[in-house]
């Protein structure tokens, strides 16, 4: 089962470039976590929490693409390095000044989430330069997906550790701290140095203007209004059933479903449609969401967020496909970007709304979200199911082998910078 993942990452480089992307988008991936806990340690409500975080969000939202639009023209190092710094110190002044004066904490979350670096746009362009063949490229997808589980299993448990040991105030410096620990040790990499991007077509859509890459992002906004929705009613949950330390079980629970999802779907190789594939995991996604409402003791409630997430990394490594199937040349890391864009606006918005449900209604309605939101998301693909079937043929592979499947992916450093 492993035999593929170990191939990957005996390739020089490649051990480097995953953990330090994991690393450095620590404190994006645990943002909404940490921002809920440190407003609430603050004595916000609900809404301000769900309000700041969805600032971040849709603040990172914004920046991810037009930060990946210029890694496309300029590179990585130019852009990934100066972006991370200036989002760690734009977290720093938010953990220093607390939410008083109000307008300075919105200020501060809005330029941490704008100059996110887009770390994951960045290693899904180098993964063809450091791997030789395509089917490695796909597989090197589906560990990246399952190695952010990872990241997702442990990020809420140590964003609660370091809340339990020193605050929630500690919790988003020391993260971002590693985060732009991460982002450097990426970017001084021979393969993000020598990295560049295929010509491209100068268009002011960039990579929107593929209906196909269109229709993935619809159905991915819903998917991650999911995801945020959680994130709020697991915290009322939690605040009911055992405090902070409950709510990152919840949360590392969804992590450890879809870590177990992954590891199991990449082992294997795929054959058939990927966009009829990524229907069947969404709709299998979706329902599995219906069972949180249930609302059981602690233990069960875990066990459900387990399930929850079991297909998530598989629907998002399928999407990585089809992402590097319908981008347009020379567009790569945008278009990788703009899946993230969006994926972080869905939860921004999942989070913003479920604060106000959560408090109109009760716990139970924040979890009725998800399953609704995984349906919706399923209704997209089912729509647009022709448009994602439909190749672009503009891909990271298809840009790098000159669209033959066959043909291993030609790096773009020297010979000597590989393994």
């Amino acid at each position: 089962m492993v035999a593929g993942y170990l191939d990957i990452l005996r390739a020089r480089h490649a051990v480097r470039l995953l953990a330090g992307t994991l690393l450095g988008r620590l404190p994006n991936a645990t943002a909404a976590i940490a921002i809920v806990l440190f407003v609430r340690a603050e004595g916000g409500t609900y809404s301000l929490a769900g309000g700041l975080a969805a600032a971040y969000g849709v603040a990172n939202a914004v920046g991810q693409p037009v930060l990946g639009r210029l890694v496309d023209l300029h590179g990585q190092p130019r852009v990934q390095l100066p972006a991370a710094l200036l989002s760690a110190l734009a977290m720093a002044v938010f953990a220093v000044t607390g939410t008083d004066p109000l307008p300075l904490a919105y200020a501060a979350v809005v330029a941490a989430g704008l100059f996110t670096p887009p770390l994951e746009g960045g290693l899904r362009a180098l993964w063809p330069n450091v791997l030789a063949k395509e089917d490695q490229v796909h597989t090197a997808y589906a560990m990246d997906a399952v190695a952010q589980e990872i990241m997702f299993t442990v990020g809420p448990l140590l964003v609660t550790l370091c809340t339990a040991l020193w605050s929630a105030q500690a919790a988003l410096l020391v993260l971002n701290v590693v985060g732009v620990l991460g982002a450097v040790w990426v970017v001084v990499s021979p393969p993000s140095r020598a990295w560049r991007s295929a010509p491209r077509e100068a268009h002011w859509l960039g990579a929107l203007r593929s209906p196909g890459l269109l229709a993935l992002l619809g159905a991915f906004l819903f998917v991650g209004i999911a995801l945020g929705s959680i994130t709020v009613a697991s915290v009322s949950y939690a605040d009911d059933n055992g405090g902070d330390a409950v709510y990152g079980w919840l949360m590392a629970g969804i992590g450890l479903g879809a870590l177990i999802g992954g590891v199991f779907y990449g082992a294997r190789q795929w054959t058939g449609e990927p966009a009829r594939r990524l229907q069947v995991l969404v709709a299998f996604l979706a329902v599995c969401y219906l069972p949180l409402t249930l609302m059981p003791g602690v233990v069960g409630m875990t066990l459900l967020t387990v399930l929850a997430g079991v297909f998530l990394a598989p629907a998002i490594a399928c999407a990585f496909v089809l992402v590097d199937r319908h981008a347009p040349r020379g567009t790569v890391t945008e278009a990788f970007s703009w899946l993230v864009t969006t994926f972080t606006v869905g939860a921004s918005l999942g989070t913003g709304l479920a604060g106000p449900v959560v408090e109109a209604g009760g716990t139970l309605w924040g979890f009725v979200m998800p399953g609704a939101a995984g349906g919706v998301s399923l209704l997209v693909l089912l729509a647009t199911g022709r448009v994602l079937a439909a190749s672009a043929g503009g891909g990271v592979v298809a840009s790098s082998s000159e669209n033959d499947p066959n043909r291993a992916v030609e790096p773009r450093f020297s010979s000597g910078d590989r393994a």
